[in-house]
């Protein structure tokens, strides 16, 4: 008895110890537009983006087992259809645009149910295949998705790609139209101010939720069809209609971060959603550890600022030069796949879990009833 009274306290110290980090993290999050200059707030405002995209993979991936190269089309779906959604008919350059006109709240819902019912037509397909084979079929997506982008021309601009409405909340507007009217303590927060506000929410959201499924019934279930299908079958686990839920939810976070992807960027176009978009995200929950929603927003943040503090940097790095420089050196691009394949192949052999796992490995643990 008097054993297990010390493990109840050391449980509680851990608890407390974890919601006061979780709630000191949060403030500084809070405070951060406060100080930090505008390209940090970009580079934060694309990591918010690239974690909620990374959280939908993990369910997928890390949790049901399903290797998709198509994040990026349903990420793209979330883009352009925020943009139809909210925005409104007329021409553009030597495009007739068409849109309806919806308040962007709406339409930033309406697009991340429309990238759910996308995963809903593939789901057939998704929940049948598995491996390599689904590996392939979602490669698919990808290709016929940029056909649709460029030939679609009166949905997404074509070529040149559309213009995306600003957000609004309430007849809050997240635009630079008047920096002034705001202000917190003296700091003027424009469009990047409030949208970083508008991501933590968003990303907030989607942690919660992916924590619930992935400690409900649905993840255990996924898990178990995961690790052994044939056992899960045995318990009453329904293989087919679970990993097409996965990729229906998986896909609904793509359209999550496509939409606000599409309001970071002000302007989207077809080139932007390729298959190095989803090679990325795929780097992300790798590298963050696999099956975990801590470790798949870590991945995302080492994955999409990497690039760009590269490429900010690269005037006083050795080896690493501006865009448009590479006779001379590496760009910044270049150099950061170089470090995304050193960071998987080290993770590979030294930290088969990812920074998750490494977290996991250094916190201490209350010992078991066979280590007492």
């Amino acid at each position: 008895m008097s054993e297990i009274a010390l493990v109840r306290p050391r449980r509680r110290v851990r608890s407390r110890a974890a919601s006061v980090a979780l709630g000191a993290g949060a403030l500084v999050l809070l405070a951060l537009p406060i100080y930090l200059p505008g390209f940090w707030l970009g580079v934060g405002l694309f990591s918010m983006s690239a974690a909620l995209g990374a959280m939908g993979l993990n369910l997928l991936m890390g949790t049901a087992g399903q290797l998709s190269l198509g994040h990026a089309f349903f990420v793209a779906v979330g883009a352009y259809g925020y943009a139809w959604f909210a925005g409104h008919s007329g021409r553009q350059g030597t495009v007739d645009l068409s849109g309806l006109g919806l308040p962007p709240v709406l339409a930033l819902m309406a697009a991340v149910v429309l990238a759910g019912l996308a995963g809903v037509l593939f789901s057939p397909i998704s929940g049948r295949m598995r491996g390599l084979y689904l590996a392939v079929a979602t490669l698919a997506l990808v290709y016929i998705g940029h056909h649709v982008l460029l030939n679609a021309r009166s949905v997404t601009g074509g070529f040149n790609g559309r213009q995306v409405p600003e957000m609004e909340l309430f007849g809050f507007t997240f635009s630079n139209h008047h920096p002034d009217t705001l202000l917190v303590l003296g700091v003027p927060f424009g469009r990047l101010e409030r949208l970083w506000y508008l991501g933590l929410v968003l990303v907030g959201l989607g942690w919660w939720l992916a924590r619930n499924i992935l400690r409900g019934r649905p993840g255990r279930g996924l898990a178990a069809l995961r690790d052994n299908e044939l056992a899960a079958s045995v318990m009453g686990v329904p293989a087919a209609r679970y990993r097409a839920a996965a990729f229906t939810v998986s896909s609904m976070y793509a359209g999550a971060a496509g939409a606000f992807l599409g309001l970071v960027y002000e302007r989207i176009v077809p080139d932007s959603f390729g298959i190095m978009v989803s090679i990325n995200f795929i780097a992300m929950i790798v590298i963050g550890g696999l099956g975990s929603v801590g470790g798949a927003v870590a991945g995302a943040v080492f994955v999409s600022a990497l690039p760009l503090v590269l490429g900010h940097y690269a005037g006083s790095l050795p080896l690493v030069v501006p865009a448009g420089m590479e006779e001379s050196g590496i760009s910044p691009v270049e150099a950061s796949n170089y470090l995304y394949g050193i960071a998987i192949l080290a993770i590979l052999v030294f930290a088969p879990g990812g920074l998750a796992g490494l977290v996991r490995r250094r916190s201490p643990k209350v010992p078991t009833q066979e280590e007492r």
